[in-house]
């Protein structure tokens, strides 16, 4: 399994970002599909996650903001990040987990800063 994330990039704050995470093989929908974040010095932490019934599950942080959804016949998994704020700034990953399968994807760099 290979997970590619693109998408990032800068953003004045209260701008949006649409994130992308294109997966090899049609996992999309039979994983645990999530976005986390990392700034340097940090843990990294989950941002949302979207079960493979499409339970969705968000950090407090972005609740309101953020969106995760998934499109099964592309094999990606989305999120939409609308009023960005200076603290959303960090490297971000996409995750596939099931059982004892855990795969992650390269990380975008989203930099929120006027």
């Amino acid at each position: 399994v290979q997970l590619q994330a693109s998408g990032g990039g800068s953003v004045q704050p209260g701008g949006s970002l649409r994130l992308s995470c294109a997966a090899s093989g049609s996992i999309v929908s039979m994983y645990t599909m999530g976005w986390y974040r990392q700034v340097p010095g940090k843990e990294r932490e989950l941002v949302a996650s979207i079960t493979t019934g499409g339970s969705t599950n968000y950090a407090e942080a972005v609740k309101g903001r953020f969106t995760i959804t998934r499109d099964v016949a592309k094999n990606a998994v989305y999120l939409q990040m609308n009023s960005l704020k200076p603290e959303d700034t960090a490297v971000y990953y996409c995750r596939a987990q099931r059982s004892y399968r855990d795969y992650w994807g390269q990380g975008t760099l989203v930099t929120v800063s006027s």
